[in-house]
């Protein structure tokens, strides 16, 4: 069993799913194309979650995108009121991979447990699509729910945003960008282990930067394949220099074997110190994406759980 500290060890399971990923032979991240990367990736999603609720009402749709329609997913639970609180939802993976399918279980288990609806939202990826055209995207769709709420159900008053890794950080510049709109305005944000700036160098990016999920190498190719740090305009991807005042109040969650840990715990202090109210969760013995790894460890159906609790107390 892997400890990094005397009061951190890693949750059995995933030790387990990261010891058997050893003895896969990859080649360099940098000799693999990007298409192959996600093929790789949905295929490793169809066995970490299974399971999720099916009683609920979820349907495809089309949403503005910043240069045309996008793919959405917009999920019910049977007992959500007939206009209530909604999660716009981005998916992990760098800006490169993910798609509606590889997050379809977690937000199926999400809203099912909060009872709130959410809307997945199919933004362009790199490097076909490289920044801003994620950011740009992220921003028509979550005016596009706001500007048609009264169809799918939403009460404009209610809605949050949210996103794992690279989706965490497209929520976290929403409401930046949007803070000082009165017809956009996000009343929460679900920070899961969010990239905050795209090359710093905190002590867990050094410290995990091999082995756990999400390695130095793999960020690495996908801030190649982004190119935020070589457009005029890359700070707008950045939520950690950029003034948080008077943005919604969030929940940023981390996890101890994640290199991500430092800059999420950082980014809910910089809210804070802002005035504005954060708070941070972090699940000690989890690696990172572990909110979509269901059927890894039993113990992640719980955080989802607690997730969803704290979601639906924030907009109600």
């Amino acid at each position: 069993m892997t400890t990094l500290e005397k009061d951190r060890t890693l949750d059995p399971h995933f030790d387990a799913m990261l010891e058997a990923a050893k003895a896969i032979q990859m080649p360099p991240m940098a000799a693999i194309p990007a298409p192959m990367v996600r093929e790789l990736y949905r295929s490793q999603r169809a066995g970490q979650d299974a399971g999720a609720p099916k009683d609920l009402d979820v349907r495809d749709l089309d949403v503005a995108g910043a240069e045309g329609p996008l793919k959405a997913r917009l999920y019910t639970p049977k007992d959500a009121a007939a206009v209530g609180g909604c999660l716009i939802y981005f998916h992990g993976g760098g800006f490169v991979i993910g798609d509606l399918d590889t997050h379809d279980d977690f937000l199926r288990r999400l809203s099912a447990a909060s009872g709130l609806r959410a809307i997945a939202i199919d933004y362009r990826l790199a490097p076909e699509h490289p920044f801003p055209a994620a950011h740009d995207d992220a921003l028509a769709a979550t005016k596009w729910v706001f500007d048609h709420a009264s169809e799918i159900g939403v009460d404009p008053a209610k809605i949050a945003v949210g996103g794992c890794s690279a989706g965490g950080n497209l929520a976290a510049c929403l409401a930046i960008e949007l803070k000082a709109d009165p017809a956009h305005k996000i009343a929460f944000q679900l920070l899961l282990y969010p990239a905050t700036a795209m090359e710093q160098e905190t002590q867990s990016r050094k410290d995990l930067a091999v082995g756990y999920v999400l390695t130095a190498e793999v960020m690495a190719w996908f801030g190649e394949h982004f190119g935020a740090t070589r457009h005029a305009d890359g700070r707008r991807a950045e939520p950690k220099h950029a003034d948080v005042s008077g943005v919604a109040p969030a929940l940023v969650i981390t996890a101890g074997f994640d290199p991500l840990k430092d800059e999420g715990k950082a980014y809910a202090a910089q809210l804070n110190a802002a005035g504005v109210k954060a708070t941070h969760v972090e699940y000690p013995s989890f690696v990172h994406d572990f909110m979509i790894m269901a059927s890894v460890s039993p113990a992640v159906v719980p955080a989802i759980e607690d997730t969803a609790k704290a979601l639906k107390a924030a907009l109600s």
